[in-house]
């Protein structure tokens, strides 16, 4: 994926600050300590786009960036973090479920789970999220480099079972290693595609 482009457009705190230029839009979600500001940093080629939080649980913004004028990618707040208040999470309950019933362009989410633990409560919650928005999802395993390849299938199938997922693929990515990224960006293609969508790759 050739990236000419990007910008963080907006940091949205309510509807009325998305986008409305049309583009579509694939989101990222997950625990607050999962790795998802690197992983999207590495699929981006930057060191520090997305900010990488000192205090986990902390972000409350969704921050739309937009690629090569032709698409956005959306970094949606971290969930789970176990010292966040209980207003702190009603509110993120309200800003994902404000951006799920009004965002127009939103094709995709990206499920973000760490490759060396379980799905936790909150994950499955979330990925329930999704489905009854009728959203399509996809896992991405984050910090791959931290369990050999031969145990891959392995935690790939635990996975499925925990949270009942049926979706076509599982992708590894390690931000450390800078590996997975081709397979994601390949994905993130065929979405758009089978939406009606052409993307620029080259």
């Amino acid at each position: 994926m050739k990236l000419k482009s990007i910008e963080l457009v907006i940091s949205a705190m309510s509807k009325t600050q998305y986008p409305h230029d049309g583009l579509p839009e694939v989101a990222f979600v997950g625990r607050s300590n999962v790795g998802k500001s690197s992983a999207i940093n590495t699929l981006l080629n930057r060191r520090s786009l997305a900010r990488v939080s000192q205090n986990p649980g902390k972000t409350r913004t969704i921050n739309f960036y937009k690629i090569n004028e032709e698409f956005y990618f959306v970094d949606l707040p971290g969930y789970g973090y176990a010292k966040t208040a209980k207003t702190e999470r009603q509110h993120w309950g309200t800003v994902m479920q404000e951006y799920f019933e009004n965002s127009q362009d939103l094709r995709h989410i990206f499920l973000l789970l760490d490759i060396r633990h379980e799905p936790k409560e909150d994950d499955i919650l979330m990925y329930k999220y999704a489905v009854h928005y009728n959203i399509p999802v996809t896992i991405i395993a984050t910090k791959s480099d931290k369990i050999s390849r031969g145990a891959f299938q392995k935690t790939f199938s635990m996975m499925r079972k925990r949270l009942d997922y049926h979706g076509e693929k599982i992708l590894p990515i390690s931000s450390l290693k800078k590996t997975g990224k081709d397979e994601i960006w390949n994905h993130i293609v065929n979405i758009f595609e089978q939406d009606g969508y052409n993307i620029t790759v080259e």
